[in-house]
């Protein structure tokens, strides 16, 4: 199963320094009942892209608990064995819980796929919307739309082995 796991610059990092991230269990999102449900699609290739901006998403929270990140949303994505990313059932429908799986251990970083990162343009608009998630989280449409905002951007794709030139 493709997972994609959600991280911060500094995570990136550690993870680039212990060769894992982790430790496990870990938060992540993949393309999972609930979400193929709610995205109504069977277009593997749009369902992984949906999870990846979940975790997109998740990665804005950790910003937002981190003011001292470099404001970047960053996405580990690997491939783990099926049993090694459980859903949990009672969150399939729920719309802040789609696509969410648990990992049991931690993930090789030399097995993952390839790492998203924000690229420097989009740095305005993530420290925006990092700033605003707490407002749009209470209903607040002005701090929506500046959150929504920072998912204008596409993630840009790094091979494994470029890890080391993102922390420059």
């Amino acid at each position: 199963m493709r997972v994609y796991v959600p991280l911060t610059l500094p995570g990136l990092a550690e993870a680039h320094r212990t060769g894992e991230v982790g430790p496990g269990p870990l938060t992540g999102y993949a393309v999972t009942p609930g979400l193929r449900e709610w995205y109504v699609s069977d277009d593997i290739e749009e369902l992984e892209y949906a999870a990846l901006n979940r975790a997109a998403a998740a990665s804005l929270r950790l910003l937002a608990a981190d003011p001292g990140a470099r404001r970047r949303r960053v996405v580990v994505a690997a491939d783990v064995p099926d049993r090694e990313a459980v859903a949990d059932p009672d969150l399939a429908l729920d719309p802040a819980g789609l696509g969410e799986v648990r990992i049991a251990s931690a993930i090789k970083l030399a097995k993952a796929a390839a790492v998203h990162v924000d690229s420097d343009d989009a740095d305005a608009d993530v420290s925006a919307a990092a700033a605003a998630l707490g407002a749009a989280d209470h209903g607040d449409d002005d701090a929506r739309f500046t959150v929504d905002g920072a998912e204008d951007h596409e993630l840009l794709w790094y091979g494994i082995q470029e890890i080391g030139n993102l922390f420059g």
